[in-house]
């Protein structure tokens, strides 16, 4: 009798009901439920309308722009006279979204310089002062023609209306800040900071980067550009203000805002977790100080804010008289430069335009509020509904169920939205409103199998149910699933195209004995359906083939079968596979085509599971991801662009910028060598890019001819394979091998030691001596000898294989294959500039 009890107990419906009221409750704060009110937040936002402030101008660095004046950064020169050209047109305030962090110096400075010093420790001035004086005239006119940041702020003197942004690494500091603030920084820290809500504070943040002296000194103020997406990655607040150490620092739209209105830092009040006022303007903002940015929408077709291309105000296809008394943003819009930012009107919106909303938000006062109450209105409906499916709807009909709960939904959507299109004011509703859909469907599914279905012993799922489970699980690549609810669905017409796509969904994920299984099915309703007996045949003979796999086991079982026809082209991620371009030691690198964008790439797969035990998958997967991640942040026109990564069946996969050319290993055979002048201007670069990574603190750890890429007739050179050494970093395959190749390998690499950037160099000093000779400095009759010889014996003398060799090429091998890492080359950058000075002199 207990247990008869206790199953009644389970299958009450109040029960049902509180236990999904439960599960809702405690999955309130999940990364599901916060994306899903950000989202009808954002059609909130794009269901408003309101009309940005005509104040604010932006001048893009776009497409256009860098088509004429060349590639990204350009010589501050351009940008002083763009200043120049607006402080004529009397702008208001310009904020410039660029980081100015470092100085910008031209090579021809730095030997401009060095001359200077050697005529002032000469004795010309003695014994002839003419010469001397009108000498050193030239010098000053050189380094003031040839010095960028001196233009730049000069331009930022006259106009004395330049705003400058700055970075802080957020987090919690730990201690004191290793140094001050510089005073230009320190002058726009916030004096007039209250309490407001209890336990509110801004944004952490324990490191800054700010613009450098000459430039910064000279800004009439300076603002963060830090932004902090949501959970789903948008962006939709504003931090107005952050916490350094016991400072308050504002950001760049409220500085911009505040100078618009010639008002100082002293003048903006804070109250933490309230808001921030300037002037007349009161802004309410999160516990953290966030504003809801207002973004606009596009009006009669029209952008929300007029953006003019930089090189059309440069030239003066646009007159300067057009930015009279306005808010001038200057920032970049064109493709590759910078990172566009989600939001709730955009999938990609350059930053650019990201600050132009906040500032018109500020000043129009078009911001959202998520009032003081809401926390307690949202919990309080949502226990009214949870109340709802407890005690009310298990005790009323369907029919009166259905109209209730339809009238609550909509009652509940209409509330979110005439709050946030009439009040600007943000309550998170979709907690109990998912609640309310899900509890009714659930109660009612629950009611129907139980109840009123129990009394006729039919199927549990329904065909129109099982039809769409399957075609949700189809949605969600889970192919098996809905192969196992499709068949619960009695086989017509409509059926067999579900299914014929479903076959198809197999095809491309390379499972050919699966979608062998889903023909046949279709088969006994109908073999002259469309090619389904094609299909059929085509599925039994490649039902054996591994698709997209290592390089293990057979010789061609990475070859993909795309020429047969009809065979739809197998997908891997999103990328539809075009062809085979090669294999490497790890995997197979195939042409590849996003289809949602156009972008061809190369894919280089590695199938971790066969080339890893089981116990070091996971960590070697992790680590894998880390380096791509790594790899990715690397933009340099000598380093190739990587542009995703992913998994597969175990298969891990990265998608990069594919390439003409080939690598460089045909050009270390004594038959085909280079010309010495090309050699040299190659490896400079491969130099550069190896020194633009170590300063990002990234190592390759596997330089060598068959990880650059040459394209002869365009002389483009490209260094690729960044962080897949690192990938078996102390693991070993299951074949036995390490990555990274030994006879490159430096001495320090070997010992196993840690390694840095001058391991690279003398990798690259090792395939620069191959390339000029066609031999290898190290060799060995085994891998332990040739090891042995790397670690302790000097490298074989280059003149002894090619006595033609210049001297500066001997010297500049010599220092990159030094045994200890101080005697080498310190920086790619040296190194490249030895080469360079050696090539010069070759001419």
């Amino acid at each position: 009798m207990a247990n008869i009890k206790k199953v009644t107990f389970l299958k009450a419906d109040w029960f049902v009901g509180l236990l999904v009221a439960l599960v809702f409750l405690f999955s309130a704060n999940s990364d599901l439920m916060q994306s899903l009110e950000r989202k009808a937040y954002d059609i909130g936002v794009r269901a408003s309308s309101r009309v940005p402030s005509e104040k604010i101008a932006v001048i893009a660095i776009d497409d256009e722009s860098i088509a004429n004046l060349g590639r990204w950064p350009w010589p501050r020169e351009i940008q002083a006279m763009l200043l120049d050209i607006l402080a004529s047109g009397q702008a208001k305030v310009v904020g410039h979204t660029a980081l100015f962090s470092e100085p910008q110096v031209d090579s021809g400075l730095e030997y401009i310089n060095k001359i200077g010093t050697l005529v002032a420790s000469s004795s010309l001035k003695q014994s002839s002062p003419a010469e001397w004086e009108q000498l050193n005239v030239i010098l000053l006119e050189a380094m003031s023609h040839l010095d960028n940041d001196m233009k730049l702020a000069e331009s930022m003197a006259k106009s004395n209306a330049v705003l400058l942004g700055m970075l802080f690494e957020l987090g919690e500091p730990q201690g004191k800040p290793d140094h001050p603030l510089p005073d230009y920084v320190l002058k726009n820290a916030l004096t007039n900071v209250g309490d407001g809500t209890a336990g509110a504070s801004p944004i952490l943040t324990n490191g800054t980067q700010v613009p450098i002296p000459i430039l910064g000194s000279l800004a009439l103020a300076i603002g963060h550009l830090n932004v902090t997406p949501d959970v789903d990655g948008g962006i939709r607040t504003e931090p107005l203000v952050l916490s350094y150490f016991d400072q308050y620092y504002p950001s760049l739209s409220l500085m911009l805002a505040a100078k618009s209105l010639n008002l100082e830092p002293k003048d903006i009040q804070v109250s933490l977790g309230q808001g921030v006022k300037i002037g007349n303007l009161n802004i309410a903002t999160d516990a953290m100080s966030r504003m809801y940015t207002y973004f606009y929408n596009d009006r009669d077709g029209k952008p929300a804010f007029q953006v003019d291309s930089f090189y059309d105000v440069l030239t003066g296809k646009i007159p300067a008289e057009k930015y009279r008394d306005k808010i001038v943003l200057i920032g970049a819009t064109a493709a590759g430069v910078g990172a566009l930012q989600v939001t709730p009107i955009s999938a990609g919106m350059p930053p650019v335009l990201t600050l132009a909303h906040s500032v018109s938000s500020i000043l129009k006062q078009d911001f959202f509020v998520v009032p003081g109450w809401a926390f307690w209105a949202g919990k309080a409906i949502f226990l009214l509904i949870a109340l709802y499916l407890i005690l009310l709807l298990p005790r009323i009909s369907a029919g009166i169920g259905a109209a209730i709960t339809g009238s609550l939904f909509v009652v509940l959507l209409v509330s979110h939205f005439v709050l946030m299109t009439t009040q600007a004011l943000w309550l998170e509703l979709m907690l109990p409103t998912s609640l309310l859909l899900v509890g009714h469907l659930l109660l009612t599914t629950k009611r129907f199998l139980v109840t009123e279905q129990g009394k006729i012993k039919s199927d549990a799922d329904s065909a129109e149910s099982n039809r769409m489970l399957g075609l949700a699980f189809q949605g969600q690549n889970q192919l098996d699933m809905a192969f196992d609810k499709f068949r619960k669905v009695p086989v017509d017409d409509s059926l067999m195209d579900v299914l014929y796509n479903l076959g198809l969904d197999f095809e491309r994920k390379r499972q050919f004995n699966k979608a062998e299984s889903v023909f046949k099915y279709m088969s006994d309703y109908n073999p002259k359906f469309r090619d389904l007996e094609q299909r059929l045949n085509q599925a039994k003979a490649m039902s054996e083939t591994v698709m997209l796999g290592g390089t293990s086991g057979k010789s061609n079982a990475s070859t993909m079968v795309l020429d047969k026809a009809g065979v739809s082209k197998p997908m891997l991620g999103r990328y539809e596979i075009e062809k085979e371009l090669g294999k490497g030691a790890m995997g197979v690198v195939y042409l590849g085509k996003d289809p949602k964008i156009g972008r061809v790439v190369a894919i280089k797969t590695m199938n971790l599971s066969q080339e890893f035990e089981a116990d070091e998958l996971e960590d070697v997967k992790a680590r894998f991801f880390r380096e791509a991640e790594t790899a990715g942040r690397l933009n340099h026109p000598n380093i190739v662009t990587m542009y995703d990564a992913g998994e597969e069946h175990d298969l891990a996969y990265i998608a990069m910028e594919f390439l003409k050319g080939k690598d460089l290993v045909p050009y270390t055979k004594r038959d085909n060598l280079l010309p010495l002048p090309k050699v040299l201007s190659i490896v400079a670069r491969v130099a550069d890019a190896l020194g633009y990574a170590h300063g990002l603190h990234v190592v390759h750890r596997d330089i060598k001819p068959a990880n650059i890429m040459y394209d002869i007739e365009s002389d483009t050179v490209k260094v690729t394979d960044f962080g897949i050494a690192r990938i078996t970093d102390s693991s070993k395959t299951k074949t036995g091998m390490v990555l990274g190749t030994p006879s490159y390998m430096s001495p320090e690499q070997l010992a196993g030691t840690k390694i840095e950037g001058q391991s690279d160099l003398f990798s690259l000093g090792v395939s620069l001596y191959q390339m000029v000779c066609g031999k290898l400095p190290f060799e060995g009759d085994s891998m332990a000898q040739l090891m042995f010889r790397i670690a302790n014996e000097p490298h074989a003398d280059i003149l002894s294989v090619s006595p033609n060799v210049p001297p500066c090429v001997v010297a500049i091998i010599n220092k990159a294959l030094a045994k200890k890492m101080d005697g080498r080359y310190q920086t790619g950058q040296e190194m490249a500039e030895a080469i360079r000075q050696c090539a010069a002199t070759l001419q």
